[in-house]
């Protein structure tokens, strides 16, 4: 007992002598402007040069930072959006403690808005993605996502809204780095273009990334918003074309504490009209049709984060999206060939349904002592639910006016579940070489149920049923280091894929069961600071959607019908890309090349219908096709000419050999006759975005586009070319914006095609693309943003297993 009574008495007494030959720094950080307190500052005490210890302020501002030896130290002190605080702390025998208190200033470029948006757009290229920060020229483009896509180089989006990327439309859209298990098109339709904070177009991902997508990546990164106490913003706006359209959004957030609370909805509403011209020559016949969609979309996202303490954070969100609408078809079909047997025909089809997607999202990050050492873990599931009603009603009319009409309905009840979890690890080994691991589980159950009255379909094939399920499991390693003026990556991704189709309960199935790795490599090379080569390779899949493998009805005219593949196999691209980038003393320039090798290229066909008769009906579908090649290039410039004008050209390139069977007419015998045929399709595109700014607050826009004409397997395309002008005015001390654009002036966005390719035929389709966009956003609320929360929530980015938007 006496013993133990010694020991503690001894331990007591080096616990006071040690406590004895420390110190202790405490002070209060407040804003220099208010006096208001700082929560989250970074507080760090180095000892030549070098961290020994640190601290963030708590709500009040204060920090305490104990046993220091008795030595001089710095002191630095850190909050995004002020200047760093610098100073000298001296512990010593007669002094053992130090009181700091600091009052930061504000940067001259901090803005007392939600989001703060650069003027004009910039563009950067990283170690293995091209990053756009997207200023105010490119959020007045329109109102959506979609809108501002079409400015940005390398990516073209189609009348329907389909984007492609170096020519390709095998793209993976990702927001935030997590994908969507709503069609791109439609999702981009829905994010206001005043949430893009930047887009990445990663045309080589590396092995960290799924490695679905021919062309690579656009990633969408939104602001995120984590400013202290209640704020937000409100952006709405009109589109004046055929009809209005209108959109608008609102984002809130409320941070209290450790919480931060965040909501936003958005609503898009408006009818679209395309309409149509298909001439096929050889037996005069002429179709025409007028299309109109009526589109109301909701998309809701509401969450919170919780910072448990300094190193962890637990973030939860849900994203409802919800779309209905009702769109009509006409079809006028006119036989000029004067054959007494041919019938006129006029179809009118309606289809209607709701389209529902809820996803559910978890997240725990874990940010470790040492600088860029995390964990993360992620869960997400997702829900979606489409029914479409279709009511077909077609009239044939004779050349003895005898009529003949057609009435009947069918329904499609879609649904998808997706389930994914995922964890990624990144340790910077020291400050040169960094090694990130993870792994992710992705189960997907799709289910498609089809019924027609359709007096002409086999009764056996009114009714049907079709299942897709994947099931894929992945883990990826990569391995990093950086020299003085070369750096590398390397790095796989091993994935077992297996995939089950099954066709009316037995009656068709398909299974594919395969492991792979899918590898990559980076090589840079600074020449010097302004001078950057960079050389890289991926290996990458495109994978058979639901849409182009089941065999059921898609859409259907009364001349061609649309089915997928059931036996559709991957397509697999080996890419290797070359990129420079130069910094001038007013911009920057980028360009790049690229070769890549395609097996199995999935791609789509035309052919007559094998159940029809009269020879005008034709099937539209896909199929796997030999092995391809393509390469290409593009060139971008970011140029300030003066204080007031800057520009933005850029250029890009690509080509493609394709080879495939196709249907040609023989005239002797009157029927269409299979061959191959090989071609190259090569794409070029220009863009040129100008902005001029006379006053603060003035500012105006000029962007012209060009698309060549292109040859491809089945047809021709001739070219595109548009003129847009806006200008855009901001008031409230830069709190408000309002903007105007007026979208292809002269109005000469037309798709039109001509080929022989089954039967010779020419046509063009037309959409609203001369239109008048007017546009308002306010940002509302105060606060500073806090600085670890900031990069916590920066940070919980997945940038390469999965997740979910």
């Amino acid at each position: 007992m006496k013993l133990k009574l010694f020991l503690f008495a001894l331990l007591a007494v080096i616990a006071t002598a040690q406590a004895q030959n420390t110190g202790t720094v405490s002070g209060k950080i407040s804003e220099k402007s208010n006096n208001a307190p700082i929560s989250y500052a970074t507080v760090s005490i180095k000892d030549n040069g070098k961290v020994v210890s640190g601290v963030n302020t708590d709500d009040n501002g204060d920090f305490t930072i104990k046993n220091l030896a008795l030595k001089s130290y710095t002191i630095e002190i850190q909050y995004i959006g002020f200047r760093k605080y610098i100073g000298s702390v001296i512990l010593s025998d007669s002094k053992k403690t130090a009181t700091v208190n600091v009052s930061l200033e504000e940067e001259a470029t901090q803005l007392k808005g939600v989001n703060i948006v650069a003027e004009r757009s910039t563009m950067e290229q990283k170690i293995d993605r091209k990053v756009i920060t997207v200023g105010k020229d490119l959020t007045t483009a329109g109102a959506s996502a979609s809108d501002i896509m079409s400015n940005i180089p390398s990516v073209n989006v189609d009348q329907d809204g389909k984007l492609s990327l170096r020519g390709n439309d095998n793209v993976r859209v990702l927001i935030d780095g997590r994908p969507s298990n709503i069609d791109p098109a439609q999702l981009l339709k829905q994010i206001p273009s005043t949430s893009i904070k930047k887009i990445e177009l990663i045309t080589n991902p590396s092995a960290k990334y799924n490695p679905e997508g021919m062309s690579g990546i656009i990633n969408i990164i939104l602001h995120k918003n984590a400013n202290t106490g209640f704020n937000g913003s409100y952006s709405g706006g009109i589109t004046f074309g055929k009809t209005a359209k209108y959109n608008q959004s609102l984002d809130l957030n409320y941070k209290t504490g450790k919480v931060n609370f965040f909501g936003n909805a958005g609503q898009n509403f408006g009818t679209y009209y395309n309409e149509g011209h298909i001439v096929r020559l050889d037996q005069d016949v002429d179709q025409k049709l007028d299309i109109s969609n009526d589109n109301d979309n909701y998309l809701y996202k509401v969450g919170m984060d919780y910072l448990i303490n300094d190193h962890n954070t637990l973030s939860f969100y849900t994203n409802q999206n919800k779309s209905t609408g009702t769109g009509i078809v006409l079809t006028d079909i006119n036989y000029n060939n004067g054959d007494p047997d041919i019938l006129n025909i006029y179809q009118d089809s309606k289809y209607q349904g709701p389209s529902t997607t809820g996803t559910y999202n978890l997240a725990y990050k874990h940010i470790f002592k040492k600088e860029g050492h995390t964990l993360d873990f992620e869960g997400n599931y997702s829900d979606t639910k489409e029914i479409q009603n279709s009511n077909f009603d077609t009239q044939t009319t004779s050349p003895a006016n005898t009529v003949n009409d057609i009435v009947y309905n069918d329904f499609i009840n879609d649904k998808r579940k997706l389930s994914t979890i995922n964890v990624d690890y990144v340790n910077p080994l020291n400050d040169k070489t960094t090694l990130e691991a993870g792994a992710e589980a992705r189960i997907t159950r799709t289910t498609n149920d089809y019924t027609t009255e359709n007096p002409l379909v086999a009764t056996e094939d009114q009714i049907s049923n079709y299942i897709y399920d994947t099931d894929i499991y992945s883990a990826y390693v990569t391995f990093g280091q950086k020299f003085k003026k070369f750096s590398y990556q390397v790095g796989t991704r091993f994935e077992s894929y297996k995939v089950t189709s099954n066709l009316n309960y037995g009656y068709k199935t398909f299974n594919d069961d395969y492991i792979t790795l899918y590898p990559s490599a980076y090589l840079t090379y600074n020449l010097n600071e302004k001078n950057v080569l960079q050389l890289s390779y991926s290996r990458r899949v495109d994978r058979p959607s639901l849409e182009q493998t089941k065999p059921i009805r898609e859409f259907s005219t009364p001349l061609v019908t649309s089915y997928g593949n059931q036996e559709l196999r991957p397509q697999f691209t080996n890419s290797v890309e070359m990129n420079y980038t130069k910094t001038l003393e007013k911009g920057s320039v980028t360009a790049g090349v690229f070769v890549r090798r395609i097996n199995d290229q999935i791609s789509r066909t035309l052919s007559p219908d094998p159940n029809d008769d009269s020879g005008y009906k034709q099937v539209l579908g896909f199929t796997n096709y030999d092995n391809s090649s393509s390469y290409g290039f593009d060139v971008s410039l970011n140029y300030k000419l003066t204080k007031w004008w800057d520009i933005q050209p850029s250029i890009d390139f690509s080509s493609i050999k394709q080879h495939g069977v196709v249907f040609q007419l023989d005239p002797a015998s009157g029927e269409s006759l299979p061959y191959e045929r090989t071609v190259t399709t090569s794409a070029f595109n220009a863009r040129m975005n100008s902005n001029f700014k006379p006053t603060k607050r003035l500012s105006f826009l000029l962007f012209g586009f060009y698309r060549g004409g292109v040859e491809e397997i089945q047809q021709h395309r001739n070219e595109m070319y548009k003129i847009d002008i806006g200008s855009r005015y901001t008031l409230l001390d830069n709190k408000m914006n309002i903007s105007v654009r007026f979208n292809d002036v002269f109005n000469t966005m037309k798709f039109s095609f001509d080929g022989i390719y089954p039967y010779p035929q020419t046509g063009q389709f037309s959409w609203e693309s001369q239109t008048v966009y007017v546009g308002l956003t306010y940002n509302f609320g105060g606060g500073k943003i806090k600085n670890l929360q900031r990069k916590q929530r920066e940070d919980n980015t997945n940038k390469g297993g999965g997740g979910m938007f």
